[in-house]
């Protein structure tokens, strides 16, 4: 019976590989810019001979458009460009590179588009569940804190997708913890995508070419996160001319400059951004030689070998620097970088190779006239992908490849005046996986997505693994230097469907399991730059999650109105949290796998978002009805809890207009429950200090939270090569003061009672930046 299964396995995977007719010939190259040289992605390939044949270009620009023998007339269009056609006679496979020209660079007025799918009416055709694709361009219309674009506040305002405080970088999806979501630029990992403490990301959008975001029902060629994947990546640079863009504003400024190394077949981008709130804090007696900035870097290079080879280099830069006179110091940020080499194998083969490293660490020092300390950590990767893309017919591809990544993760290891009884070394660990996903449009109505991803996890030696039962110590594992421990297998199969109910409507449906092996404990929800990643080890188990989502898709007036409705569940394994009374901050004297508890979690939900796409007036409006929580042994009593991040209501309202060809108004308005907390409901005195006593935990809420941003941008004349442009804004333009914390005291005037003291951060924050490219 084993035997027949596994014969029935195999035959599921390679049937679509011999489905496709030999009488057909393939049309097949890149996608790119007329003007500057870049790949475009997901540009759309329509046959007007035959309506029903056509494809779309991958995430490198490449597409594979099966035709039968002789004339044809291909259209060829992407958002914002021209749309081009193609005369040709099919007599033999034949490779054809597209150039596409801006509707822009033409002279003609763009409508407005905020978020998008790449076609038109792309989210009825898409089995792709839960997914979003962000318009670098316009984002610099939102307004935004400090006004600076941003596309982790964007996707923020999208259904689903939560932010985890005022002003943070930091979101949850779809009831996930921050560390729950896959962050890549360019492939890397990013594992603190923020900057000053959440309130800017670490991703520049003059370096970015497109961003899209996933949650939960990723496809096989994803994986090593619950909850979603965020895919960012870099612009390659004009292969055509020199050019610069650059904003200046009250906080920070950035500068980016792209040109051809030799022209059409190589180029490069450098872009730099720096805050210089230090240079203010300089100018009161206080804080004199204190620092606060931060500073980050991206660079793109790319070379054409030949017709059917490129490689590419590009790497990222980020560092925070926070320091207060000579008595303390931190700094925290992250390096990346990417070798990457695309190869046309065949005119329906293409492989990707990437050789990828990242680095995340944080060094603390602390000074006085008897103490002094240091804590330092890191984690890093280094990380190997080979990725195929099989175009078995128009309607018919397949993915296939495999990923290993090295880990190497250092805790926080003191220095200084400190000791520890519990010395700390460097954890070093494998991650592997296999994928294969088939995307087959089997009729006219229905199309599917499925696959499955194999993923192994392995603990390797050089350090001694305590193993805890509900934090009592009951054995230890000794592992020498090189050794394998033990390891994890999990088999993560993927499956959506979508149905074209007719040519306005659609129904889709998905499952997916995923599985993560790194984990961030922190003890704030908005998360620190200190908080600290653990690998699973002989304690700590893979999470697992097994996701359902439904969905229904409906478009209006030739596709210039969407409406989208999905309802999820989420199962969810081994989820992490710390026992009662537990403090993860720096005690250098404790494993801290002994504070930590495990149970299960579920999150569930209803999701809509409504879109305008063209004309004067663009946005969304989009809510999420949601429930998150945790049931762990030792908390709670053993029953079910609140997550933090547990927020009944979502709403975001999102709009851009524009009043003339110069101005263009934006505004957006956000409303949600207040975050799941735990308030005292006692106190106690001892030894004349006051302690308070909780019980339940995360049964109350934060006040409910709303704000209203407003932003205006006036784009000057075009003069010769140059175009400039003023952002005029406002964060919070109606002054609420929401709550940030609150924190529980003895009340001064009556000692017998508790005050609670609300801190609130932001209030009529303005703004005004200068943009420029030439």
């Amino acid at each position: 019976m084993k035997k027949n299964i596994k014969y029935l396995i195999t035959l599921f995977f390679l049937i679509p590989f011999f489905t496709f007719s030999q009488g057909n010939f393939t049309l097949s190259g890149t996608v790119k810019d007329k003007k500057n040289g870049e790949l475009l992605i997901g540009v759309a390939f329509r046959v007007a001979e035959n309506p029903k044949l056509g494809t779309l270009a991958n995430e490198y620009g490449f597409y594979s458009l099966t035709l039968p023998q002789g004339k044809q007339t291909i259209y060829v269009s992407y958002i914002g460009y021209e749309i081009q056609q193609i005369d040709i006679n099919v007599k033999q496979n034949e490779k054809l590179d597209i150039f596409l020209e801006s509707s822009a660079d033409k002279g003609i007025t763009l409508n407005e588009v905020v978020v998008s799918s790449r076609k038109k009416d792309e989210n009825l055709s898409t089995t792709q569940m839960g997914t979003e694709v962000l318009n670098i361009k316009s984002i610099e219309k939102l307004p935004v804190l400090f006004g600076e674009k941003d596309i982790l506040k964007t996707i923020q305002l999208l259904p689903g997708i939560k932010s985890v405080g005022e002003g943070g970088s930091g979101f949850s999806v779809r009831g996930g913890a921050v560390d729950q979501n896959l962050i890549l630029l360019d492939e890397a990992p990013v594992y603190n995508a923020s900057h000053l403490l959440g309130f800017f990301s670490t991703f520049n959008s003059d370096a970015l070419k497109d961003a899209s975001i996933i949650k939960g029902n990723a496809p096989a060629q994803y994986g090593g996160r619950l909850s979603s994947v965020l895919d960012v990546k870099m612009k390659e640079g004009n292969n055509q001319e020199f050019a610069a863009t650059g904003g200046i504003g009250l906080i920070s400024s950035r500068l980016s400059i792209e040109g051809p190394i030799q022209k059409e077949k190589s180029s490069f981008i450098i872009s730099g951004r720096r805050t210089y709130a230090d240079l203010f804090l300089g100018l009161t007696e206080d804080f004199k030689g204190s620092q606060l900035f931060f500073y980050d870097l991206n660079m793109k290079a790319n070379y054409q070998i030949n017709k059917n080879n490129r490689i590419y280099l590009s790497g990222y830069f980020g560092r925070d620097i926070l320091g207060f006179n000579n008595t303390f110091g931190t700094d925290w940020g992250n390096t990346s970088g990417t070798l990457r080499w695309n190869s046309i194998l065949g005119s329906k083969l293409f492989s990707n190779t990437s050789f990828i490293y990242s680095n995340y660490n944080y060094d603390i020092n602390f000074e006085n006239e008897t103490t002094s300390i240091g804590l330092k950590s890191k984690i890093q990767d280094w990380n190997l992908k080979q990725d195929f893309s099989w175009y078995v017919s128009n309607n018919h591809s397949i993915r296939f490849g495999i990923n290993t990544i090295h880990h190497t993760i250092t805790p926080a290891i003191v220095s200084g005046t400190l000791s520890s009884s519990f010395p700390k070394k460097s954890r070093y660990s494998l991650e592997n996986a296999i994928y294969i996903n088939d995307d087959h449009k089997v009729t006219e109505k229905l199309s599917l997505s499925y696959g499955l991803r194999l993923s192994a996890f392995t603990v390797l030696g050089g350090d001694t693994y305590n193993i805890y039962e509900k934090g009592v110590l009951k054995d230890s594992v000794q592992l020498a230097k090189g050794a394998w421990g033990k390891t994890y297998i999990n088999p993560e199969p993927r499956f959506s469907a979508n149905y074209r109910i007719n040519q306005v409507s659609s129904f889709k449906v998905a499952y997916s399991r995923n599985s993560q092996n790194l984990h961030l404990l922190s003890n704030s929800n908005s998360g620190n730059p200190t908080d600290q990643w653990i690998g699973s080890s002989y304690t700590v188990k893979p999470e697992i999650s097994d996701q359902v989502s439904i969905g229904y898709s409906r478009n209006f007036d030739d596709n210039n109105y969407e409406i989208n409705v999905e309802a999820y569940y989420k199962n969810m394994q081994n989820q992490i949290d710390y026992r009662n009374g537990a403090d993860i901050s720096f005690d250098v004297g404790k494993d801290i796998e002994a504070d930590l508890l495990f149970g299960r979690g579920r999150a569930y939900g209803l999701e809509f978002i409504a879109k305008k796409k063209e004309g004067k007036l663009t946005g969304w409006v989009s809510y999420t009805l949601s429930k998150t929580e945790r049931k762990i042994d030792g908390i709670n009593n053993n029953q079910w809890y609140n997550s933090r991040l547990d927020r009944t209501h979502d709403l975001s309202v999102v709009g851009t207009y524009l009043l003339s060809p110069k101005w263009t108004l934006s505004g957006l308005f956000v409303y949600s429950t207040g975050n799941a907390v735990t308030f005292p409901t006692g106190k106690y005195e001892i030894n004349g200090e006051t302690i308070f006593h909780y019980d339940s935990r995360n049964e109350n809420r934060m006040p409910a939270y709303n704000r209203l941003d407003l932003s205006a941008t006036y784009e000057r004349k075009k003069y010769k090569n140059f175009q400039g442009s003023w952002t005029f804004g406002v964060y919070n333009a109606y002054g609420r003061q929401n709550a940030y914390t609150i924190d529980f005291q003895d009340n001064p005037e009556n000692p017998g009672t508790t005050r609670a003291w609300q801190t609130s951060l932001f209030r009529w924050i303005p703004n005004i930046t200068y943009n420029f490219k030439f």
